[in-house]
């Protein structure tokens, strides 16, 4: 029988996202690298009291409230900013936008396995260069592809690294085509690659109120970038990408700074005490500026972990791919959440 699918769709393996239990399940869930803490009261506010006018009528295409409260917050114009369905949908735009069979996607692996589906997806064609083991960008590698896209996660996953900014621009000034720059861990890191939009018309930054904002479940993010750039990218979304709920709630977010950097600090505190905690049992850590850890057991028997904390109810992620056979990666929970995992580790490594 003849495939329904597109011969690159028929090929290709989609992607996996992390296990999402029900709602109300006694669960441990560090896998996903959700934000342990609530959102801000104000963007709660904002849904308890939301106008149902807001519900009948179509969005703002374009969610100039939300596009207002970020260029406030990053001080950054207006007109150099797109807000999308979550980070992933921009990065999807970003490819079906610029590129295709003969116009290269490149990124250094291992990172966010979304590129690779986003590419195989258009199709597009795909070169990964693989990081050192002390995940050093391979800049002379990336330039040599020249790819049309060119994606830099940082701090990226699963590793937590960040890419020093020094380090982008000295990339990005090589590349003809664009550099796309996924912050979407930035909350939890000690720099930014933002300025550097100002700097060069092929970079964008890419962000989300996924992390930082405790906002996976709104499904938002945006972009920053020279507006020649988003101009060809304001082509390829959809009309009504984001809805009027979201952009609100997102406002709300963006403009409650001290709520998202209080929280932000209290996961970073976190962060310190499980790397010594994970440290003290053998385990081998990779520095992170992210909310979350890559970690190596010292037995090296990481799927076999995976299994016996999720009969325990706490999710990790596992990845069964070249190079992470041997590790996890863990999201940096609340105090509580993280010393029940260090309990069960103990009887595990």
């Amino acid at each position: 029988m003849a495939s329904y699918f597109r011969p690159s769709v028929e090929r290709m393996t989609g992607y996996t996202p992390g296990e999402q239990p029900k709602p109300g399940t006694n669960i441990i869930k560090l896998n996903t690298n959700e934000n342990p803490y609530p959102p801000s009261p104000a963007a709660i506010s904002v849904l308890r009291n939301l106008d149902s006018e807001w519900l009948r009528r179509y969005p703002d295409p374009y969610a100039n409230e939300f596009r207002k409260a970020i260029s406030e917050v990053l001080e950054v114009p207006v007109e150099w900013i797109i807000v999308s369905n979550g980070s992933d949908e921009l990065l999807n735009v970003v490819v079906r936008a610029c590129a295709e069979l003969g116009r290269k996607v490149v990124y250094p692996m291992p990172t966010y396995v979304l590129y690779r589906t986003l590419t195989d997806m258009q199709p597009a064609d795909r070169v990964e260069i693989p990081y050192s083991k002390d995940y050093r960008l391979p800049i002379e590698e990336l330039v040599a592809e020249n790819g049309a896209v060119t994606f830099i996660a940082s701090p990226n996953s699963p590793s937590g690294h960040t890419v020093p900014i020094d380090k982008i621009r000295q990339l990005a000034a090589r590349l003809s085509g664009v550099l796309v720059v996924d912050e979407a861990y930035v909350d939890f890191a000690e720099e930014t690659a933002l300025p550097l939009v100002k700097e060069f018309e092929n970079v964008i930054i890419i962000r989300t109120l996924s992390k930082g904002y405790s906002l996976a479940g709104l499904r938002l993010g945006f972009g920053i970038a020279n507006p020649k750039l988003l101009s060809g990218l304001f082509k390829v979304k959809d009309s009504y990408n984001i809805d009027a709920i979201a952009c609100l709630v997102g406002a709300a977010a963006m403009r409650d700074q001290a709520h998202k950097n209080e929280c932000a600090e209290k996961v970073k505190a976190s962060r310190v005490k499980l790397a010594a905690d994970l440290k003290q049992l053998g385990c081998r850590l990779w520095d992170s500026q992210a909310n979350f850890f890559l970690t190596q057991p010292p037995k090296g028997n990481a799927e076999q972990i995976y299994l016996a904390l999720k009969e325990r109810g706490i999710l990790v992620r596992y990845f069964k791919q070249a190079g992470l056979e041997d590790k996890l990666r863990i999201t940096v929970g609340t105090d509580e959440q993280n010393q029940i995992l260090i309990e069960a580790l103990i009887h595990l490594v």
